[in-house]
């Protein structure tokens, strides 16, 4: 079995998340109209804030001691009932390591760390990451889990809404 890490990112390693960005937006160019910029990139304007916010946690992940993917967590007020609730804002592991339960780990590790409401967002045409997610939480919870559908800045996306339960203490 690897050994998997959740390395909370310093501002130091702020360009190691920002160039694993870089491949995470090149895959969802298959869902999204992303275009690369001027340089060559692709632009995540919201990356500083996970250094400048509090309730935002930025994430690296590593296997067996090799870079691996990024976690991007935010932590809000919901909406709709004014009460604390963690979002997986963005969730990446490389090509190299899906499909082995690094990913459903991570996952775990991340929830256990902020116990309460969560809420992980999919869009409906990215129907790898749907099923990803429902097996993820589905064994998190021990529940069988189904989305709703959401509209986001115009676009349907599945929502999945859960509780991460506090550590217990002995």
């Amino acid at each position: 079995m690897p050994k998997i890490d959740l390395v909370p990112a310093t501002l130091a390693q702020q360009p190691i998340v920002a160039n694993l960005l870089q491949l995470y937006i090149h895959d969802f160019s298959e869902f999204l109209p992303l275009e690369i910029g001027p340089d060559g990139t692709f632009v995540y304007p919201d990356l500083p804030l996970y250094w400048q916010s509090p309730g935002r946690h930025p994430f690296l992940i590593q296997v067996d001691g090799k870079w691996a993917g990024f976690v991007l967590v935010k932590n809000s007020l919901d909406r709709s009932t004014n009460q604390p609730i963690s979002d997986i804002a963005e969730f990446f592991i490389l090509r190299a390591y899906r499909r082995l339960g690094i990913g459903t780990q991570v996952a775990h590790a991340v929830w256990r760390r902020f116990p309460g409401p969560w809420t992980v967002r999919v869009m409906q045409s990215n129907h790898a990451a749907l099923s990803f997610w429902k097996r993820a939480i589905s064994a998190f919870t021990g529940l069988k889990v189904e989305p709703s559908i959401v509209e986001r800045n115009g676009q349907s996306l599945f929502l999945f809404s859960f509780v991460s339960p506090p550590a217990l203490t002995h």
